[in-house]
């Protein structure tokens, strides 16, 4: 009878003690899920904790060699999967520069690199020169300030870098969408390439 309460974490030890280590690994991350599709694929079970791993323990029981030689061929399937996100994502931010570079629209080229060079070499300096600056006259009523509106700092900075990001983010998928792209992100692509390979 199956362990319900498995999960792909459970299971990333049995994997890593058969020689796999990098999908061990996986499994114990927040990309367990992927990597388990990828192990049940090998295994030829469903993609669930508990089948996967009823099927490793009772083939880790009644073969330890041929369980070592499925997990390890699981774990060469993990890398090519990862290599081919990997490539496929480099591809894609080359692209998405050289489009960025094309584009005759000035606003949209310039407004994303002036906002982050404004934030990293501005303000971000102007503050650590500031603090730097009352740290090293010892002046107590600027540090004192600095610690009092360091919470507000904090949030300021973060608001600053979220909009970078979005930014980022939302103009990457735009681009992806103009040309056809998938912009699932790292996960939805390696289901795919696992999904791909079946």
């Amino acid at each position: 009878m199956t362990d319900q309460s498995a999960d792909w974490t459970a299971i990333a030890a049995k994997v890593i003690a058969l020689g796999a280590p990098v999908l061990g690994t996986a499994l114990g991350g927040p990309l367990g899920g992927a990597a388990g599709a990828i192990l049940a694929n090998a295994l030829g079970v469903a993609p669930e904790p508990a089948a996967v791993g009823a099927s490793l323990s009772e083939a880790a029981t009644s073969d330890e060699q041929a369980a070592r030689a499925t997990v390890q061929a699981a774990e060469a399937d993990w890398a090519k999967a990862m290599a081919q996100i990997g490539a496929a994502q480099v591809n894609a931010v080359g692209e998405t520069m050289r489009a960025e570079a094309a584009s005759g629209d000035p606003l949209q080229r310039w407004w994303r690199p002036l906002y982050a060079l404004e934030l990293t070499m501005i303000e971000c300096p102007a503050f650590a020169l500031a603090l730097g600056h009352a740290l090293w006259d010892g002046a107590a009523d600027r540090i004192n300030g600095f610690a009092t509106l360091s919470g507000l700092l904090m949030t300021y900075m973060a608001a600053r870098f979220g909009v970078l990001g979005v930014y980022v983010t939302g103009r990457s998928r735009e681009k992806c969408a103009a040309r056809g792209q998938s912009s699932g992100g790292v996960l939805g692509d390696i289901v795919k390439a696992v999904t791909k390979k079946k």
